[in-house]
């Protein structure tokens, strides 16, 4: 299946230790670019999600953040600083007792007092591991979204091949008119200047002429390339770079069978294929 390299998908988790929340982007690119920003506390787990990436996509430019807020005393375990807390107690009795003051110390204003209350190094573990399951469910949800602008995609591929098909036929059906209206201009040409020539000779250029305008292998390699086109944009896998170099094919044809133009008719077909060539051209600048 065709998908586009443009996308978009976010996930998030939410807990009583916190939350974690994913975003990805992807843009059109030649090849596979990741760009990560990844929490202190989780930097480690870098190489594992540049790894998943790989392993879902395989071209395009690639955004990815991970916010984690985790909420104090969570995922850790926590203590009280008894030696912190009765020099804060004393200090509070010598206080009253200097000013008088009848208010009493309240436990929370205490736990709140920096140092009163520590805390030991989070387990981090369960996290890393939510984190990469929240990883997998993000990317899958990017690929799907990118599996249904590629689906336009091929639509608009497909629809721009089968007009090429059309504007084929139609110069296939019309290239004997244009054969002989090139016979009756070269002929009206001699009899204008009333030279009266060889008929062998005349023969002999009007040979000369047909061969410089034919261009039924320019029409039987554009009907060639825009069959692979049909069939690679079938394919389950990345095809934007085959994709790529058939347009290159296609515009190449098109601009010859442009140079051999006798007509105005075949001057104007060949203008028509080269402006759906480049509609298709821009469509498959996202395809993977």
């Amino acid at each position: 299946m065709i998908k586009s390299m443009t996308g978009f998908a976010r996930k998030d988790s939410q807990a009583p230790w916190g939350s974690l929340v994913w975003e990805i982007r992807s843009l059109n690119h030649r090849y596979l670019e990741q760009s990560l920003r990844l929490p202190e506390e989780l930097r480690l787990l870098e190489g594992q999600v540049r790894e998943k990436i790989s392993q879902h996509l395989s071209r395009g430019k690639v955004e990815c953040s991970l916010r984690f807020v985790r909420h104090p005393g969570a995922l850790c375990d926590t203590r009280l600083n008894q030696e912190q807390a009765q020099r804060l107690i004393d200090l509070h009795r010598q206080a009253k007792e200097l000013t008088n003051d009848s208010n009493s110390l309240k436990v929370m204003d205490l736990l709140r007092w920096p140092g009163v209350v520590e805390e030991g190094e989070a387990d981090l573990a369960p996290i890393q591991d939510l984190a990469l399951q929240l990883l997998d469910q993000t990317l899958q949800e990017l690929v799907a979204n990118r599996e249904r602008e590629g689906a336009s995609l091929k639509q608009v591929v497909q629809s721009r091949c089968e007009m090429i098909e059309e504007i084929i036929k139609h110069m296939r059906q019309r290239l004997p008119d244009i054969r002989a209206g090139l016979h009756q201009r070269l002929l009206k040409r001699m009899q204008d200047i009333d030279i009266e020539l060889d008929p062998g000779r005349l023969e002999q250029e009007l040979i000369l002429q047909l061969q410089k305008m034919d261009v039924d292998e320019e029409l039987d390699r554009l009907q060639t390339h825009v069959k692979e086109v049909k069939n690679v944009i079938k394919r389950d896998e990345p095809v934007g770079r085959r994709l790529d170099f058939l347009m290159q094919e296609l515009n190449r044809e098109a601009n010859t069978l442009g140079s051999k133009s006798v007509s105005v008719e075949s001057t104007g077909a060949s203008v028509d294929l080269k402006v759906l060539i480049e509609q298709m051209r821009e469509q498959i600048q996202n395809i993977e």
